[in-house]
């Protein structure tokens, strides 16, 4: 009998030892040192090359036409309230994005006599207030980043905060866990 629980014992000993050795050569290839940022030098002959692919030709060529300088002198022309994270007054035009986007729930809002798509990232309880906003509403908008796509016609304003009549319907929670 003893013979047979050792002859049972010896191969889950043998199973389990594998096991471990197995996790701890796991751990140690995931120990791989983090890759250095690149230089200014590195930086700027990355953004060479890619300019030479198709992505990076249509993309200087979108920079050049007349819809790209629209959507750059729309960003300029608030890039001072999104430096100082200042209130931006606006009126909303549209309650849907262009069609075609991806970008999440968002607004269409006329800002300085431009409009911008302004989206939101938030969560389910604050939905809610934000489907109350209808078209010609006035708002006031604070943001900290605005980008372009040549695939829409207009700069996207990440939107962090904003007012109806006096009242905050929207305040972006921070992820967790850092940035």
């Amino acid at each position: 009998m003893k013979k047979v629980i050792y002859a049972l014992m010896l191969p889950l000993v043998v199973a389990s030892g594998l096991v471990f050795a197995n996790l701890e050569i796991k751990n140690e290839t995931t120990k791989k040192p983090s890759p250095r940022p690149l230089s200014a030098a590195e930086r700027k002959a990355e953004l060479k090359k890619w300019e030479a692919t198709p992505a990076g030709i249509m993309y200087k060529k979108w920079e050049a036409s007349p819809a790209g300088k629209k959507v750059h002198a729309a960003e300029v022309k608030i890039r001072k309230h999104i430096k100082d994270y200042a209130n931006m007054e606006g009126a909303v035009t549209s309650l849907s994005l262009p069609p075609g986007s991806r970008l999440g729930f968002g607004v269409m809002v006329r800002i300085n006599g431009d409009d911008y798509i302004v989206k939101f990232e938030p969560e389910k309880s604050q939905l809610e207030q934000l489907h109350s906003l209808k078209v010609n509403d006035k708002i006031i908008i604070r943001s900290h980043s605005v980008s372009h796509a040549p695939k829409y016609s207009y700069p996207i304003v990440s939107c962090d905060y904003v007012e109806r009549d006096g009242k905050v319907i929207f305040k972006r929670v921070p992820r967790k866990g850092g940035c």
